[in-house]
């Protein structure tokens, strides 16, 4: 959520903001700041009673022990007045105050200047990349590869859940549990501490990290408890400080979380959702970080090179995108996705994003910082894959497979599983 003082004398860069990111609703700027000045007038008002009225109140005491009765009574019966006028005002205050909330959740984030302007993925920028593409012909995809093996069964998935929820069976169930174990061994070495999250949250949490309102439709819900089942570890994770104050000296404080996440989201067709490239339920490790406004930059390219570096571990040939406006998602200030090649499909398959939130997820959580001995402000907070577990699988079983059907142990993983072929 964005500030409403920063709306206000920023009013047109928050309009492009949202025009450029595809929301049309730029009138809620307007729509904000008339609520908030209806707010700030109304608080005024309050305040002027209140005043009179406590003033009225000192006369009483006066009046009475003057043994003056009937005027202390007359201005008794305008005290209640007062108080009822009082209590109407403050109703009006707290709908107004709501009102307000309401319009300042739907505002996205502003890009920063540094994010290209466009409006789909084709106006993505090429940041980096590393490695070159493998082309061989004989190479065949993922999902064949599983069902010569039996190593996925989706079709037992279908039966006992449903499409998108398949069983990992035998050596890639293993290469999924090793993978996890490297990729928070790696990031432990980075400095994150490991958290062990819940996989539901309640409603606070979920409007903390900005996916409501915004992506309800795609997260799964139990009605009965009110839980939402988490489409990333980012959601408990970035909420596990909500409503505190940090120390200064604490900061950047670093989270590495392992956790299984449920989205409903039904993906396109063909390739794209085919075997592992899109999952209702999916695993991933993720990584959080709290920071000083001053440095989160800079730890937003900490971050990416740490993802990146994974990729490089594993000898999987990736590019980096800086994603543009219209494609960067409603709370990110800036965003870089990592996209893994895969030469079974011969195609781009995205296994991790890096976004700077800025202050956007903390001001929604009071996630602060102490500044100076009184002072508080708004920390910033960031998130990054590192990595997600489907896809990153999906590249190794053609990467590192043989002409006669065998698939290679990554060499980084020679200590993780103890033979050569899974």
């Amino acid at each position: 959520m964005l500030d409403i003082n920063f709306i206000k004398e920023n009013k047109d860069t928050v309009k492009k903001g949202m025009l450029d990111k595809g929301e049309q609703e730029s009138s809620l700027v307007d729509e904000v700041i008339t609520r908030d000045e209806e707010w700030r007038s109304l608080v005024q008002k309050v305040d002027e009673l209140r005043t009179e009225s406590n003033a009225k109140a000192k006369q009483i005491g006066s009046l009475m022990g003057q043994g003056k009765k009937e005027q202390a009574q007359a201005i008794i019966a305008e005290t209640s007045q007062l108080k009822e006028d009082v209590k109407q005002l403050e109703e009006e205050l707290n709908k107004i105050a709501e009102e307000r909330e309401n319009l300042l959740l739907r505002i996205p984030n502003v890009p920063h200047s540094s994010v290209p302007v466009g409006a789909t993925e084709n106006d993505n920028e090429v940041f980096g990349a590393w490695g070159e593409p493998n082309k061989e012909e004989w190479r065949k995809p993922h999902w064949e590869i599983v069902e010569r093996y039996g190593w996925v069964d989706f079709e037992r998935g279908v039966k006992v859940t449903g499409a998108g929820f398949p069983f990992y069976v035998g050596p890639v169930a293993q290469l999924q549990r090793v993978l996890i174990n490297y990729f928070i061994n790696e990031a432990g070495n980075a400095g994150y501490t490991e958290l062990q999250a819940p996989y539901f949250v309640n409603e606070d949490s979920a409007r903390g990290t900005g996916n409501i309102p915004d992506k309800e439709d795609m997260m799964y819900v139990v009605p009965r408890d009110e839980f939402f089942a988490i489409p990333t570890a980012e959601v408990p994770v970035t909420n596990f400080h909500r409503n505190e104050i940090l120390s200064n000296d604490k900061l950047p404080v670093k989270y590495v979380c392992y956790t299984p996440c449920w989205r409903r989201e039904a993906g396109s067709y063909g390739k794209d959702v085919r075997g592992l490239n899109r999952l209702h339920q999916f695993d991933k490790v993720e990584l959080v970080k709290i920071v000083h406004p001053d440095n989160s930059y800079d730890e937003l390219e900490s971050l990416r090179e740490h993802s990146e570096k994974l990729l490089q571990a594993l000898e999987l040939p990736y590019r980096t995108l800086l994603m543009c406006t219209g494609d960067m998602g409603f709370t990110q200030s800036k965003k870089y996705d990592l996209e893994v090649w895969s030469p079974g499909q011969q195609r781009w398959l995205e296994v991790s994003s890096c976004s700077n939130f800025e202050s956007f997820q903390a001001r929604r959580m009071q996630l602060r910082y102490r500044k100076g001995e009184k002072g508080t402000e708004m920390a910033h907070t960031l998130n990054g894959s590192a990595l997600a577990l489907p896809r990153v699988m999906a590249a190794i079983l053609e990467a590192y497979q043989e002409e006669n059907g065998k698939v290679r142990v990554p060499e980084v993983l020679k200590g993780f599983i103890d033979r050569d072929y899974l």
